[in-house]
């Protein structure tokens, strides 16, 4: 057996916690993940797991070979690199966690160029909204739309996400146009289902105070663009993301509600394991987002304008 192939296992199993999901992540049978371990731990003439039925715990001799493990994992992709680049050439695979409406209408264009400038970085793209762990999915680095919690994931900001509260002019002149946010108790609200308080919408008024309005919720999903097009639709009042509504307002299909009020804002981070090496591919790949989405982003350009 390739040792090189057993010290990958191996290290995938640890990261994953069990052999299933560490053969879903390498895409190989159970079996040959088993099979790899077997005839590292006999050639080793050590124990590197105490197995139980649900999980595979390491032994101190295990977790002293797999520290070592991962150095010389980290050490050969290196070597690799750095032979890779003095050709100026990127390679290798890019397991990427994106969320679903930003992927698709703003990050999937950004990875298309990205993979023009860098033809042989190959991509595995996972459109979602889910929360993963990126260890045990293998995923090299996500992008979140979200409010971070302290963890074990190191997190670079891409850029902010603001969001707007608007409806379309059809809905208004039907219902009439609320003069202030607590009137949205009286209209149909259309939430996002995702959000933990989803019939809650918070706000800082023009003159800096907090406030709130609980909502009627007369339609909740957990798409935003499905939203968004209920809202068009005249079917009520939505507060979105303004990548998600702002073709919708300059072609004044949606109308934006109490210019003078903020809502929520959150960033969109890259996020990754800080106990995996930070590959030159990930690394590049993180400074391009940067880059492409620095300063104010093109779908907030419209707040600049009279509406």
């Amino acid at each position: 057996m390739n040792r090189f192939d057993e010290l990958q296992t191996f290290v995938r199993v640890v990261e994953t916690g069990n052999i299933s999901r560490a053969a879903e992540s390498m895409h190989i049978a159970k079996s040959a993940v088993s099979r790899r371990l077997g005839d590292l731990e006999q050639r080793l003439g050590v124990q590197l797991f105490q197995r139980t039925t649900r999980r595979l715990h390491l032994t101190s001799s295990g977790r002293s070979f797999y520290e070592r493990a991962v150095r010389i994992l980290s050490d050969l992709e290196e070597a690799e690199l750095a032979v890779s680049q003095q050709h100026g050439t990127l390679c290798g695979m890019l397991r990427v966690a994106v969320p679903l409406s930003f992927g698709l209408s703003h990050l999937g264009p950004a990875i298309t160029d990205f993979m023009q400038a860098h033809p042989q970085i190959q991509f595995d793209l996972d459109f979602n909204d889910r929360q993963i762990d990126l260890i045990q999915e293998g995923i090299d680095v996500a992008i979140r739309i979200a409010k971070l919690h302290d963890s074990s994931y190191i997190a670079r900001r891409i850029c902010s996400i603001r969001s707007v509260v608007c409806a379309s002019a059809d809905y208004l002149d039907r219902f009439g146009m609320p003069s202030n946010p607590q009137h949205l108790q009286h209209h149909s609200c259309l939430v996002y289902s995702n959000l933990a308080d989803r019939d809650i919408w918070r706000y800082q008024a023009p003159d800096g105070r907090a406030g709130r309005v609980k909502l009627p919720v007369f339609l909740k999903s957990n798409n935003g663009d499905y939203l968004r097009d209920a809202a068009v639709a005249g079917q009520g009042v939505i507060l979105e993301p303004t990548f998600i509504v702002y073709s919708a307002i300059e072609q004044g299909k949606l109308v934006p509600l109490f210019p003078d009020y903020h809502w929520f804002t959150i960033n969109a981070y890259a996020v990754y394991p800080q106990t995996r090496h930070l590959s030159q591919r990930v690394r590049v790949f993180v400074d391009f987002l940067a880059q492409r989405f620095s300063g104010t982003p093109y779908w907030d350009r419209w707040l600049d304008k009279p509406v």
